[in-house]
């Protein structure tokens, strides 16, 4: 019976008029928007329902622990240390790792880790390159002096907790250097097989992945932190809210990820269903391209600024799953802010515009993910928009679409989340106030970059601020750069997620964290 339902579960694509037999009692299977996962590479993966798959595929060197406020722990390294100077970084790895393939897991396999990351330098590569490492001299910088030992050098004295943090994202994710040479395929370190498979030597191995459609993990049951509590997890792509409380209430799924504050409401009365929370560290924005002439202008960003009804949308769209936040640290962050300079003010709009010499408007358009909430967030600033004499044209598309449009600069305006990296705050200031080329040559290609915002002064000022180890100014810094970044900068930053999943009664274990790589499936159990 066991076999039948999961080959059910496996054969059937999510479309929800279909019915389904009640889960496998060792198999956790869940429903979840996960049309934006470009590749399961660790190198490669770099949007929410990616990351979250590989931090369940792969260990790193370094971890956090949910259960001790996201503290810095170590996981494949058993102890490191630093030099006096905070340049050179020793770790001595846990002994006895296996990778799923049964390879042992030795120094050598964390400098290709490393080598292979910063060589591809896809979109999370720069995580890595902004400690002085290129392809060119990333083996002189990473060595392994023994099959026990990783030798770490830095270019500058960072915050010791800066680096560490880094360590923990998903980019820093060691991968089985024999399995990936065997499917390598014209110098692609592996990259295109790794995009649909796994090599790693976390909680889970990948036993099938259809894009747009589902992915199932098989419990590594050598995982030296112990055995999942499940044997399996499935996770089904299914776009709308309704048909994931649907299938939840039948019992056709164990965990709905995106209801949606009706649904919400809906299932909280159903005695079977468990409501799970957790503040998360993504932040809700548009993304304006100074690419487009009218939105170079300081005066129109202002003016869209004011021109997005922030209080309503809570209200009526998001409420219980977002809260109004307007700047680019979430609140837990060391440094982040509460200020909300901007509210629905569309008479301070047109001012604003008139003074950019539009007074009738403009015409402009918006990439939306074709999922909600974001399709009815996108409706209700195309309608205030409009009070300001502003047409706004939605072009619809799958997460992947969108994504990979707004990557290559070609958006006028993008409606999308961005979640921390690591638990540092350098991950969001990086990204949002950092643009070291504007050029399309870029190295690193941060969400400044991505809008084309060339902030010589703000790089500087932003860079700068992780060489400083004394916390309260750095908080203090972080202030003023995000007040500064409120008024002049091409992000329009309107909500902080909070996550929210519907659990089947008997479901138990599953921690939302601040990230998607902290969203970890191992513990959960079902009676």
């Amino acid at each position: 019976m066991v076999a039948s339902a999961f080959a059910t579960l496996l054969t059937t694509t999510a479309q929800t008029t279909v019915s389904f037999a009640q889960t496998p009692k060792d198999t956790v299977v869940m429903a979840k928007q996960i049309d934006d996962i470009i590749s399961l590479d660790p190198a490669e993966a770099f949007e929410f329902s990616g990351v979250e798959v590989v931090t369940n595929l792969y260990d790193k060197l370094m971890g956090v622990d949910l259960a001790k406020n996201n503290e810095l722990t170590t996981e494949l390294a058993q102890s490191w240390s630093v030099s006096p100077d905070n340049l050179t970084y020793t770790f001595k790895l846990r002994p006895g790792v296996k990778f799923h393939s049964g390879n042992p897991l030795t120094a050598a396999d964390v400098v290709y880790s490393f080598q292979r990351a910063v060589t591809l330098n896809k979109s999370p590569g720069f995580i890595l390159a902004q400690f002085g490492f290129t392809k060119d001299n990333v083996l002189e910088k990473v060595k392994a002096t023994d099959d026990a030992t990783v030798v770490i050098t830095v270019s500058k004295p960072f915050a010791p907790t800066f680096f560490l943090n880094c360590l923990t994202s998903g980019v820093a994710s060691i991968v089985d250097t024999k399995l990936v040479k065997a499917n390598e395929k014209d110098g692609d370190f592996g990259n295109g097989w790794l995009k649909l498979n796994s090599a790693g030597s976390g909680a889970y191995k990948v036993r099938a992945y259809r894009p747009n459609e589902q992915y199932a993990l098989d419990a590594n049951e050598s995982w030296y932190k112990g055995a999942p509590k499940n044997k399996r997890i499935v996770v089904r792509h299914v776009a709308e809210p309704a048909s994931q409380r649907l299938l939840l209430e039948k019992g056709d799924i164990d965990i709905a990820r995106n209801l949606s504050k009706d649904q919400l409401a809906a299932v909280k009365s159903n005695k079977d269903v468990e409501i799970v929370q957790g503040d998360k560290g993504y932040i809700l924005y548009l993304g304006l391209n100074s690419k487009n002439a009218n939105l170079a202008k300081p005066e129109v960003r202002e003016a869209l600024k004011y021109l997005v009804d922030y209080a309503s949308i809570e209200r009526n769209i998001v409420e219980g799953t977002y809260k109004a936040h307007e700047s680019f640290l979430p609140q837990g962050f060391l440094g982040a802010i509460s200020d909300k300079p901007y509210k629905f003010d569309p008479a301070k709009a047109k001012e604003l515009l008139a003074k950019a010499g539009l007074p009738n408007g403009f015409t402009v358009t918006m990439d939306v993910r074709s999922v909600n909430p974001i399709t009815d967030i996108a409706q209700a600033i195309q309608s205030s928009w409009g009070q300001a004499g502003i047409k706004l044209e939605l072009i619809p598309g799958d997460g992947k679409q969108t994504l990979t449009k707004y990557r290559a600069r070609t958006h006028d305006i993008y409606i999308g989340q961005w979640g921390p990296d690591y638990l540092d705050p350098h991950t969001n200031a990086e990204t949002f106030a950092i643009n070291e080329n504007n050029g399309e040559d870029a190295k690193s290609k941060t969400l400044a970059w991505r809008n084309a915002w060339d902030i010589p002064e703000m790089t500087k000022t932003t860079q700068a601020n992780v060489l400083e180890t004394d916390a309260a100014k750095r908080a203090a810094i972080y202030g003023d750069l995000q007040r500064e970044h409120q008024k002049v900068s091409p992000f329009v930053i309107m909500f902080q997620q909070v996550e929210v999943s519907a659990d089947r009664k008997g479901v138990k274990g599953w921690a939302i964290g601040p990230s998607s790589d902290t969203n970890f499936y191992a513990p959960i159990t079902k009676n």
